[in-house]
């Protein structure tokens, strides 16, 4: 698959999720399959500002190329400038323009699912930020602001024309946040409207959702959101499902924990074993969605404070499961 003139080594991407998709989470995917993926959302604002923290979000792993970084904000000048410094500082390959965050401090400051109100200075971001950056441009961006005004098509036709290289639906309206279902017929509207690339996002929680959105869509690739969580082997076992059409089982829960731990070294590795553990409380408990009876442990990981602790309880978990 080919986005501009980057070439992609499968159609699994995992989606730009704020708070979830670190440095740490990113390099897991990557191992399991995911064939792109992307920084969390950085503000070109505290980019152009020079920001001292905002940098370390940009951070590639060294397995992660082809990677975007994903940057918002509403000022055509900003969003440029701000673009071609996450470009510099990261060494992505693409840069993602966020269009289409449903979260109110985003869009109450005008950034990511507003735009979509304003197709006009849409275009005129995306037109300053290809215009500022030597590589592919993308944009991500929703079905609607809510059901009274769905635009998605004419907004893909628009950033097409403002020279988008490629574009990410995610079919559902801002009014939805991450309520309801999402609308795959919407995606598909899209896909037969544009000649760049389109990437359909939404719903994707099992292996057998890939090969559904595929053909459903007519997508060229798959992002896939909150189904990864605690789950990276959704892009592998995905993968070898649209190669072989079979689906291979999770590995044994063992090995499941064992990853877990592994994401959460690497996260401390990189910001410290406090905020480390502090975010586990919730990927931790991710990895155990599919493991039924075991209330204690999460509330026990929902209080821990350091590795030594994690290491004890993962143990014990093990022990637990295997009996």
């Amino acid at each position: 698959m080919q986005i501009g003139t980057v070439s992609l080594p499968g159609r699994l991407v995992l989606a730009p999720m704020a708070g979830v998709t670190d440095l740490a989470f990113r390099q897991i995917c990557r191992e399991h399959g995911a064939a792109l993926t992307y920084t969390e959302m950085v503000s070109t604002r505290a980019l152009t500002y020079q920001d001292k923290k905002t940098p370390r979000l940009l951070e590639l792993a060294p397995n992660e190329h082809p990677a975007a970084a994903q940057v918002f904000g509403h000022d055509p000048e900003s969003m440029a400038e701000g673009a071609k410094i996450a470009a510099a500082v990261s060494g992505c390959e693409l840069i993602d323009i966020n269009m289409g965050c449903p979260a109110p401090k985003i869009v109450n400051n005008g950034d990511g699912s507003a735009l979509m109100r304003d197709p006009d200075l849409a275009a005129r971001i995306i037109e300053a930020v290809k215009a500022a950056v030597d590589v592919p441009v993308t944009v991500k961006f929703r079905k609607g602001w809510d059901e009274k005004s769905i635009n998605c098509v004419a907004f893909a036709r628009m950033a097409e024309a403002a020279g988008a290289d490629a574009v990410t639906v995610h079919g559902r309206t801002r009014a939805q946040q991450y309520s309801g279902k999402a609308d795959w017929d919407a995606i598909r509207e899209v896909r037969e409207a544009v000649s760049i690339p389109v990437i359909a996002n939404g719903d994707v929680f099992e292996p057998e959702d890939v090969p559904r959105i595929l053909e459903h869509t007519g997508a060229d690739l798959v992002m896939i959101g909150r189904g990864s969580l605690g789950d990276p082997w959704l892009f592998e076992r995905a993968n070898v499902l649209l190669e072989t059409g079979i689906v291979p089982p999770l590995p044994p829960f063992a090995e499941r924990m064992d990853t877990a731990v592994r994401q959460i070294e690497l996260a401390a590795a990189q910001k410290g074993e406090h905020i480390a553990m502090l975010e586990a409380r919730r990927h931790v408990n991710c990895y155990l969605k599919r493991t039924s009876g075991l209330k204690s442990f999460k509330q026990r990981i929902c209080a821990l404070e350091r590795l030594e602790e994690l290491y004890v309880l993962i143990d014990e978990l093990k022990r637990a499961v295997e009996d």
